[in-house]
């Protein structure tokens, strides 16, 4: 907790406060100008937080909602080459991102997709690493509830989304909140695919703060407070799904 509440009572001080080289958690000279100066001044900064927002929003519900049909896919679906499949998502599993870093600029350069959403969004729209986390969710679900809501006359998709869906709350909250956290604190994918400073993500913007002569880091505390507050407000609202489990049962 230290360097977090350091960083936090740093946002309250001035830049000469802050390379003075004393450690002191209680500022000196207490003001909120650090905070009017990134919201006021500069005007790009509600920009990129928006820009986060809406792209670690839209990857999150695609990740959930692609992983999961994937997922209970491999785990309860018979079609043909579904073992070749499985074998590809683990083999996918073994690739470090940095090998993929220049195709994947390439192909997005060839769609015309560079310094878009879309360039940012659609290559993460699944994950193989939660594809596995489902299947093997999904491989301990009690056949017995899918078994009565077949025999209740629903269809294989009724089933997933009625049944198997809401009680996979607790994979699903681990899901949503590591991918969530992926996309907000993702630097290096923005830097490669987004060249407008209007399209920029909070971790490129907050790179602006550097120079090569100075460092803001009064602003950077400030703007990385800001940057922290939606992961606590995901973690706090998905944390009761996170760490209760779930008990199935063949009964109603």
């Amino acid at each position: 907790m230290i360097p977090f509440l350091w960083a936090l009572s740093s946002s309250f001080k001035t830049l000469e406060e802050i390379v003075s080289g004393t450690i002191n958690f209680i500022p000196k000279n207490f003001t909120f100008d650090n905070y009017k100066t990134i919201f006021l001044e500069q005007k790009l900064f509600p920009r990129w937080l928006f820009n986060s927002v809406v792209i670690a929003t839209l990857v999150t519900s695609f990740n959930l909602f692609f992983n999961s049909m994937a997922g209970y896919a491999l785990a309860r679906l018979n079609f043909p080459g579904k073992k070749g499949i499985f074998i590809m998502v683990l083999a996918v599993l073994m690739i470090p991102m940095q090998v993929t870093m220049i195709p994947n600029y390439l192909i997005l350069k060839s769609l015309g997709w560079l310094n878009s959403y879309q360039g940012m969004v659609v290559p993460a729209m699944v994950n193989a690493t939660f594809i596995f986390m489902m299947r093997q969710f999904f491989i301990n679900f009690p056949k017995e509830l899918e078994e009565a809501a077949e025999l209740d006359g629903l269809s294989k998709l009724g089933t997933f989304f009625r049944i198997v869906l809401p009680l996979a709350k607790p994979a699903l909250a681990a899901q949503a909140i590591f991918v969530f956290m992926g996309s907000w604190n993702d630097f290096m994918r923005p830097l490669i695919i987004l060249s407008s400073p209007e399209l920029f993500t909070l971790p490129l913007g907050l790179n602006t703060f550097k120079s090569q002569y100075i460092s803001y880091w009064n602003y950077i505390m400030a703007a990385s407070m800001v940057f922290t507050l939606p992961i606590l407000l995901i973690y706090a609202f998905f944390n009761r799904y996170f760490i209760k489990g779930v008990s199935f049962t063949g009964g109603k």
